[in-house]
């Protein structure tokens, strides 16, 4: 497994993401994740599945040590003492008594950055979080976040995928020393898996099409990407990326189907994104 180095973390390049996972069927995933080799678990106190995540990780019987937990505080409960309590709160569900990446999910615009970054720091220096850091922040946000922080930010979590250009994102993260960790990497799968820049790549390396989408994530300097799955044999498959690389030009025609602007997650609460 390869490794993001940032900012004093170590963050494995591939993780499981855990959105819409629940129950019994999260945690044997969880579990069979990390049979399999994951070590980076991606949780947040909105997906209501943070007692299941923390029981496949108990299942596993893996060194605590060994496995990178992230959860995140959601953006109605990123005002100071709100965001000390849903840390609490997502530690006691969890079974751990510290996560290793704790992220505000989405800023809030009735909560200045300042005060939630000034809430964020005391978590770490509480020992409930080795790191700390952001998600879905555009670049304007995330330069107060990094102002305001008395302590490193090691990662801006954000959706990122072929279809979305993150350009000016990642040029600030590498700017500041921090990760970018793509949510939503394979978009949705489907019309982006045909796409034929990717299907020539996936036949000139006898790879799946949804390997070279991950594979083009993590070939991007200080990129982490989440994939989730339902499916127990798409786990492997997501994992089998570090024994390949693309070409400059593979890169490149993947890279330009970013053209599209193609958003999957922008809701009411949003915040105004970056232009491409």
């Amino acid at each position: 497994m390869e490794h993001v180095e940032v900012n004093g973390a170590s963050i494995p390049a591939i993780g499981l993401g855990t959105w819409t996972l629940r129950g019994g069927a999260c945690a044997d995933m969880v579990e069979h994740a990390l049979e399999l080799g994951y070590r980076h678990l991606d949780t947040a106190a909105m997906y209501e599945n943070e007692a299941d995540v923390g029981a496949g990780l108990r299942a596993a019987g893996l060194p605590r040590a060994e496995i990178f937990v992230t959860t995140k505080v959601w953006y109605t409960d990123i005002a100071p003492g709100d965001l000390e309590r849903s840390a609490e709160a997502s530690l006691r569900r969890l079974g751990l008594d510290q996560v290793d990446l704790l992220l505000i999910h989405w800023p809030n615009p009735a909560v200045p950055v300042e005060h939630s970054m000034r809430a964020l720091n005391a978590v770490r220096e509480a020992g409930m979080a080795r790191h700390i850091g952001v998600s879905n922040f555009p670049t304007g946000l995330l330069r107060r976040a990094l102002a305001a922080s008395a302590h490193p930010l090691v990662a801006n979590q954000v959706e990122h995928h072929p279809k979305l250009a993150q350009d000016k994102v990642l040029a600030a993260c590498r700017e500041a020393g921090m990760a970018m960790i793509s949510y939503c990497p394979l978009h949705r799968g489907g019309a982006l898996l045909d796409e034929p820049a990717i299907r020539r790549a996936a036949d000139r390396h006898a790879r799946t099409p949804a390997q070279i989408v991950l594979r083009w994530h993590v070939q991007q300097p200080g990129v982490a990407a989440i994939p989730r799955t339902t499916r127990r044999d798409r786990l492997a498959e997501n994992l089998a990326v570090f024994d390949f690389a693309l070409s400059d030009a593979e890169m490149a025609a993947i890279s330009a189907l970013g053209r599209a602007g193609e958003r999957l997650c922008d809701y009411a609460f949003s915040p105004q994104w970056d232009t491409a």
